[in-house]
């Protein structure tokens, strides 16, 4: 069965992957890198902070729960554990398989840019409802971020899903847990 899902996976990147335009290409490259997106992030943290100054620093460590947990679980442990080569490390796919710009790691079974990016829209989302409106064009951030990295032959799909999945839960048990923390010291302030 799991035979099975990887050769789906494997036909489902080629297919996808084989979509390129040279023009295109650095710009992907370019999306897919954190620095691109660093006015995004600075939009975010303005928008967050002017909306309840005081209490911005529990979306902030929020944030940052998400990432590192999403960024521990896939990168720290996923990948040694199913070292599961990247397409661009793959002899088989050498000729096939559109890569443009740098490999990365050698495993790639799951994508840390997926968890990261879906992470942080599913977290702001969650946390920030009914405050910050229109925060649902993060998952078309996300999305976009993720489909860079098949578009440059570095992920499979399935990398992607899963890293999303990652992320999204990451995302949950960090909004979890900073209301746990949260509800816990009010208690013993007002107490």
């Amino acid at each position: 069965m799991i035979e099975i899902f990887k050769l789906w996976d494997e036909e489902l990147f080629l297919w996808l992957n084989s979509f390129h335009l040279d023009w295109l290409d650095p710009i992907m490259f370019q999306a897919t890198e954190t620095i691109t997106w660093f006015p995004l992030y600075a939009f975010l943290i303005y928008k967050i902070y002017k909306i309840d100054p005081k209490n911005s620093w529990w979306v902030f460590g929020g944030v940052a729960m998400t990432i590192l947990i999403s960024d521990q679980v896939t990168s720290g442990i996923m990948k040694p554990f199913f070292e599961r080569l990247r397409p661009c490390h793959d002899d088989r796919w050498e000729g096939v398989i559109h890569n443009y710009g740098r490999c990365g790691g050698l495993y790639g079974f799951v994508s840390s840019h997926a968890a990261n990016t879906f992470g942080l829209a599913v977290f702001l989302n969650r946390k920030l409802k009914g405050k910050i409106k229109g925060l649902g064009w993060l998952y078309l951030y996300a999305a976009f971020v993720s489909y860079t990295r098949v578009y440059l032959g570095v992920h499979y799909p399935f990398d992607i899903i899963l890293g999303a999945a990652v992320g999204t839960a990451a995302a949950w048990l960090s909004w979890f847990l900073i209301v746990i923390v949260k509800r816990e010291i009010l208690k013993k302030v007002l107490k």
